[in-house]
């Protein structure tokens, strides 16, 4: 295929793009949300958060939900609270889209750090961060429930966030 056929096949398909979460994508974060965590959010935790303020991101593709996060801003820092991507996008690179856009808005508001934490026993998560550049500082033991009573370990990272050129 020549390179202007390319070119003209890739501009016709539709873009990703992100889009601050609202109450009305409930339904689809919450597909996704409970294809994804055993413990996930209740609708009321997504809309506790959004009433609250909170940064939250959906990203679409055309009129598909691939993913989002929800960030909590504190004092010279940013708290990934959640992020997740649909299982059938998943390993596309659509979890550091997300990534990236939750540090170019914690940058705007002036956070030097982004901190999360993730469960112990996710190493495609775990992984994912560390290559984002995330460093692993600490663990919170039995953090997650997990049914019967029964906790995992969550393992605290952050990312120093360089400041954005002005």
């Amino acid at each position: 295929m020549r390179q202007a056929e390319m070119l003209a096949e890739a501009a016709a398909q539709p873009q990703a793009g992100l889009a601050a979460m609202t109450a009305a994508d409930l339904d689809a974060v919450l597909e996704i949300e409970q294809r994804s965590y055993g413990q996930p959010w209740s609708r009321r935790s997504f809309l506790d958060s959004l009433h609250a303020g909170y940064h939250a991101q959906c990203l679409w593709l055309a009129d598909t939900l691939l993913g989002y996060f929800v960030a909590l801003r504190g004092l010279e820092e940013v708290h990934l609270l959640n992020l997740a991507v649909a299982p059938d996008w998943r390993r596309q690179g659509w979890a550091r889209v997300l990534l990236e856009a939750l540090v170019l808005r914690a940058q705007r508001t002036d956070a030097r750090w982004l901190w999360l934490e993730v469960r112990a026993g996710n190493r495609p998560a775990r992984t994912l961060y560390r290559r984002f550049g995330f460093a692993e500082v600490g663990l919170r033991k039995g953090y997650y429930p997990v049914g019967r009573g029964r906790h995992e370990d969550a393992v605290l990272m952050t990312l120093a966030l360089p400041r954005e050129p002005s």
